[in-house]
């Protein structure tokens, strides 16, 4: 039985519909937090946006649970004379499912809607095909010229986004785009409730972080576990389901949305405090999956791990399909094994856990 309730899912199309563009996640915070707030103690919000709550503050032993905030966007960064908008990337927005799609561009006077436009089929051809590049994409508001589209607010520097929502897909999968990753600050919220209805008291200070610009390099994570200087650290994010056209497993690694949430193995990643998951996981019946990152992770327990003269730190990763799209597919039985793992995880933490992997010759 899911541990995902309804009133759980209407906060996630909510939270999920909300636009967050990195750099510019105040609104989806606020969302979160309001969610967030009757299972906590106290809530903080740093300078640059990192939401995060706690639930039995004051103790010396700090254990944080961790997702980010932030969604991939694009920004204005050109208005030719004729009216038409060039961009680049905030975050890692991917110009080929550009072309054809509508757009909204936040401005001080609000939502200017837009879309991607592209030469019609029968125009296109030869030598002289226009190719999806980054360079090549652009956004029509339907002004006349650059000078109407100033008037409508329109300026180098205003995010965009896309008005994509949630969807259930075959009463199977959550659709939508920025799935990657306010699907990890919902599952933390998720177990933020499950600690409070259980009536659990945990015998450290727990911290429920949704950090802000990820997608830019793990920024907001680095600043909050400067802050927080916590002893444990576990991340969720989302990782490829490698079970679709066009992906090889061989080189992707071999994980499928519906078996499961990934663990992953990785330098970052401390052996103790995985074996610890794992051990949870099996004793529990959680199904996971098991995956390999060479070098970095390229999520945010990088940035714990190597904080504070070292965190032990682990990832959960969600499967995703279409990552960075705005289908992005994650099945619900993976999403209610992320919040199952991470919930009776916490429980086997004691206080002033010892992760250190040996303490006599």
């Amino acid at each position: 039985m899911s541990v995902i309730t309804k009133k759980s899912e209407q906060f996630l199309e909510k939270y999920l519909n909300n636009a967050s563009p990195t750099g510019f996640e105040s609104a989806g915070q606020k969302l979160w937090l309001k969610y967030l707030e009757p299972y906590i103690d106290e809530w903080h919000l740093d300078n640059y946006g990192t939401a995060y709550g706690v639930i039995n503050p004051g103790q010396d032993f700090k254990v944080v649970i961790e997702g980010h905030a932030d969604e991939i966007s694009w920004f204005v960064h050109h208005i030719s004379d004729d009216g038409f908008i060039n961009v680049i990337r905030n975050g890692g927005s991917d110009h080929m499912i550009a072309p054809s799609k509508r757009v909204n561009i936040h401005t001080k006077k609000g939502i200017v809607q837009g879309l991607f436009g592209w030469p019609a089929i029968h125009t296109r051809g030869g030598k002289d095909e226009p190719k999806t590049t980054i360079e090549n994409i652009f956004i029509d508001v339907g002004a006349k010229n650059k000078e109407e589209v100033l008037e409508m607010g329109v300026h180098v520097g205003c995010v965009i986004t896309y008005p994509d929502e949630m969807m259930v897909l075959n009463d199977r999968y959550y659709v939508g785009r920025a799935l990657d990753n306010r699907m990890g600050g919902f599952c933390i919220a998720e177990v933020a409730r499950l600690l409070k209805e259980n009536k659990v008291k945990l015998p450290y200070s727990l911290y429920i972080v949704n950090s802000v610009q990820e997608e830019i390099g793990l920024r907001g994570a680095e600043m909050v576990a400067e802050s927080i200087k916590p002893n444990v650290a576990i991340v969720t994010d989302v990782t490829h389901d490698t079970h679709t056209p066009h992906l090889n497993t061989k080189k992707h690694g071999d994980v499928k949305a519906g078996k499961g949430p990934s663990v992953t193995y990785a330098p970052a990643v401390h052996t103790k405090l995985l074996d610890l998951i794992i051990d949870t996981a099996e004793a529990n019946e959680i199904d996971i999956q098991r995956e390999v990152a060479s070098r970095s992770t390229g999520t945010d327990t990088d940035a714990f791990a190597y904080s504070n003269g070292g965190v032990p730190s682990a990832l959960i990763s969600l499967p995703l399909r279409y990552m960075h799209t705005t289908v992005e597919m994650a099945h619900k039985d993976d999403v209610d094994g992320v919040i199952r793992l991470i919930y009776e995880t916490l429980l086997k933490i004691e206080n002033q856990h010892d992760f250190k992997y040996f303490n006599e010759l």
